[in-house]
């Protein structure tokens, strides 16, 4: 590896990224990424191969090379910027360690889960495939769970997994980090357990936040979040819309009855609690 082009090595570790997070990866998807020929792909695929000959296997009816159970990756990664790259769109496979800065400092990072568990729910969303995981709740502890997961979230606060409950039968959220132990399960995915099935996912809320009445001077709120006639419209999926309105301690009582001096925001259409997911942790919700 040490003799390798940084070229060479970015093409290795895109190949093994692919693998890892997306279970396959083709020569397409490797003329498509570096704009490389097809006999130079070939190469790339047999370099590879030579040196991790159990991590892969040429499937001639897709015409890509799919993971093995056997698979060991060749490059490590950091969570935080697997993450963030899978949510830019990113895949060239690298993944670097950020230098921070000594003079713009920014928030508190989330606490990432294990590279093993970001990298099985990204193939089971991408394949449609159910898993069996072991999973630890605030409520009930540790239990074995049967899920199907369609979306990885940063909600603010953590990296959860939207996805089917077969214990429950609903549409939820689990936090990525609770999940202990994790593996595909043998069952097909039904119907109903579908993403386009999950209704909160799918619908589309617009919120109306204003400067909370309370606050002497509103403007500085208004300037805050640059809004428009003293307001603040937001479109977001039910399904997340509970966990802005927390991350922002936006008051959603009625008669904004909120005047602690924690919340500055205030929301305005109070009518659209109705449509939105999670009620439990919206600030004055139930007031």
């Amino acid at each position: 590896m040490d003799d390798l082009s940084h070229a060479q090595r970015q093409r290795l570790a895109f190949i093994d990224f692919s693998l890892q997070y997306f279970g396959k990866v083709s020569r397409q998807d490797m003329i498509t990424k570096f704009a490389t020929g097809l006999a130079a792909a070939t190469r790339d695929f047999q370099l590879y191969k030579t040196l991790a000959p159990d991590n892969m296997r040429l499937v001639h009816q897709t015409k890509s090379y799919h993971r093995l159970a056997s698979f060991v990756p060749l490059f490590s990664h950091q969570p935080e910027s697997i993450l963030h790259g899978l949510a830019k769109g990113f895949g060239d496979g690298l993944s670097h360690p950020v230098q921070p800065s000594e003079v713009c400092i920014d928030a508190l990072q989330l606490i990432h889960p294990d590279t093993v568990v970001i990298a099985a729910l990204m193939r089971a969303i991408q394949d449609n495939k159910a898993l069996d995981i072991t999973y630890v709740s605030v409520s009930s502890g540790e239990k074995r769970r049967q899920i199907v997961p369609h979306a990885l979230v940063n909600n603010g606060q953590r990296w959860h997994v939207r996805a089917f409950d077969r214990s429950h039968s609903i549409f939820t959220d689990f936090v990525a980090t609770r999940i202990k132990t994790i593996s595909e399960s043998m069952t097909e995915v039904g119907e109903l357990e579908a993403s386009d099935k999950d209704s909160y996912w799918h619908q589309e809320v617009e919120l109306t936040l204003i400067a909370h009445p309370s606050l002497s001077h509103p403007e500085a709120i208004e300037l805050d979040y640059q809004m428009q006639d003293k307001q603040l419209k937001l479109t977001c999926r039910a399904a997340l819309a509970g966990y802005l309105l927390r991350q922002w301690s936006v008051d959603c009582s009625a008669k904004h009855q909120i005047n602690s001096g924690v919340c500055q925001l205030a929301l305005a259409n109070h009518a659209v609690l109705e449509q939105i997911e999670h009620l439990s942790i919206v600030p004055g919700a139930k007031y």
